[in-house]
């Protein structure tokens, strides 16, 4: 055989060893899926308690009845 036929079938077959390991981990697996749905909902709610609160609904109403008082 050819030496530089053998040498692009190496070349050829080492990339494909590294797209093949490369593409095994490309995505996540369920349970990091189950692991990020539970950390966006526990941030949502932390985020929804924040809201609520009296100080930063204060805030919030004021900044809002400002920026409409102005517009008018």
């Amino acid at each position: 055989m050819n030496p530089n036929t053998l040498t692009a079938r190496r070349r050829l077959a080492a990339r494909w060893r590294a797209v093949a390991v490369r593409g095994r981990d490309a995505g996540m697996t369920t349970a990091e899926y189950a692991v990020g749905t539970l950390a966006a909902v526990a941030f949502a709610a932390l985020l929804i308690a924040v809201i609520k609160s009296g100080t930063v609904k204060a805030a919030l109403t004021g900044i809002i009845q400002s920026a409409l008082s102005t517009v008018s």
